[in-house]
């Protein structure tokens, strides 16, 4: 394959994509990944790594802290999924994509080291060893790696981390991780690793004492982050910043952080980020407090974060957020509530293997829906979208492509009003597109 684009239709067409298939790409072993390992010579092993898992805010906590890492003088890399545009989001050296020409040379490799197609790798396991291979022929400092689905059987996992990071735990791949919290905290949880600090975003009931199993199994550290560190929103909301002031058992430790990531839901990662920070400064990191307060401020400058409350327009004011889960949409509808506005238009979208019936029942009824389907196998048909969204009140009308959506609720929408797309991390990149 000589360009870019072939290598990239090759990677979509001839390997099993769970983003679009679903759970029928899922390999649920180390297997291949072990193999892909041994072929590129263990590239994991040249740098540092961070690992980060978590149903909600591991993208974000990967962005923040390769930012911080960045503004300290560290080369890092980051690797993270689904991309929103263009494959090359998933692979960065400090902030800026992979090489396209290393892909198509990467991919030719793979195929010659791979002449029979004995090994049949899926898009996930042969993209992870990529970005493997690229951070070890960067000679990264240290990488972010953030995991795909899960943990314990995550194409991620064959790597021997720094630090571990679980930001939270919700419902989600359900059919694959478990049906219950603690299920899904299991598998999450599979990155602990034997000696290796592990810094957990949030504390649940049915999940701390499964966390704290697994840390003392392996004799690993554990830091719950919300018991360390509180970060309180000040000021007002603007469209370009929030701050927050961070204070550690009643004492103020950042008392004015300016945050350039607009979801108030950052408060959790904030905290998650802060404290693996304290343990990399632990081991032999060095991180001032001046690269924590530019890495917050410059995150999408840094990385090219997209995606995370994105503000598209302000006249009518439309947003878009990648939030696709039970407990991502409680948080959008949370902010929705203070954002002052006329009449709420609201495109949404779903894959057919999430908790539908939990994602719309936390929808608002004062809104007009535009319900979509982006152009993945997995997407629900929008017209059994607007059927389920019925039962819970929720009116509007369906159209074919996320594009025509938007355009009539933009066609529809006033000065005053405030039009959101969301619903899948599909809708929101078509939406970028």
């Amino acid at each position: 394959m000589q360009n870019y684009e072939e290598v990239i239709n090759y990677l979509y067409d001839h390997l099993p994509y769970y983003q679009r298939s679903g759970q029928s790409a899922y390999k649920g072993s180390l297997d291949n990944t072990i193999v892909l390992d041994q072929l590129f010579n263990h590239p994991h092993q040249n740098f540092k790594s961070i690992h980060v898992a978590g149903t909600n805010g591991k993208g974000s906590v990967s962005h923040m802290l390769t930012s911080i890492l960045m503004e300290a003088g560290y080369k890092t890399g980051l690797y993270t999924s689904p991309h929103l545009k263009d494959f090359s989001e998933r692979v960065r050296v400090n902030g800026q994509p992979i090489d396209p020409d290393f892909v198509v040379q990467f991919v030719n490799n793979f195929l010659k080291l791979n002449p029979n197609n004995t090994l049949e790798p899926s898009f996930f396991e042969l993209t992870v060893i990529l970005a493997f291979d690229y951070f070890s022929k960067c000679q990264v400092d240290v990488a972010l790696i953030e995991v795909g689905l899960g943990g314990r059987l995550d194409s991620t996992n064959i790597i021997s981390p720094v630090l571990s990071v679980i930001t939270n735990i919700s419902l989600d791949h359900m059919g694959i991780l478990g049906d219950t919290l603690g299920k899904i905290a299991l598998e999450k949880g599979g990155i602990i690793k034997s000696n290796i600090p592990v810094v957990i975003g949030e504390t649940h009931p049915q999940t701390e004492i499964i966390f704290k199993g697994l840390a003392n199994s392996q004799a690993a550290p554990i830091f719950f982050a919300d018991q360390i560190l509180q970060a309180e929103p000040v000021g007002n909301l603007n469209f370009k910043t929030q701050h927050f002031q961070v204070s550690s058992g009643g004492k103020v430790v950042f008392k004015n952080l300016s945050l350039d990531l607009l979801g108030i839901y950052q408060r959790k990662n904030l905290s998650t980020v802060l404290t693996a920070v304290e343990q990399l400064r632990e081991q032999g990191f060095t991180i001032s407090d001046q690269a924590i307060i530019d890495g917050l401020n410059k995150v999408v400058l840094n990385t090219g974060l997209k995606g995370r409350w994105q503000i598209l327009s302000e006249s009518p004011l439309t947003i878009c957020d990648t939030g696709h889960n039970e407990g991502g949409i409680r948080e959008i509808v949370n902010q929705l509530k203070l954002i002052p506005y006329q009449k709420l238009h609201f495109v949404i979208g779903v894959v057919d293997d999430k908790d539908i019936a939990g994602i719309l029942s936390l929808l608002p009824n004062q809104a007009t829906y535009y319900f979509t389907k982006a152009n993945i196998p997995r997407a629900m048909d929008e017209n059994q979208l607007m059927k389920r969204a019925a039962y819970f009140n929720l009116i509007g009308e369906s159209y074919e492509t996320v594009e025509l959506a938007i355009a009539a609720a933009r066609k529809n929408a006033s000065v005053n009003d405030l039009l959101f797309i969301g619903g899948s991390t599909f809708v929101v990149a078509e939406a970028l597109s």
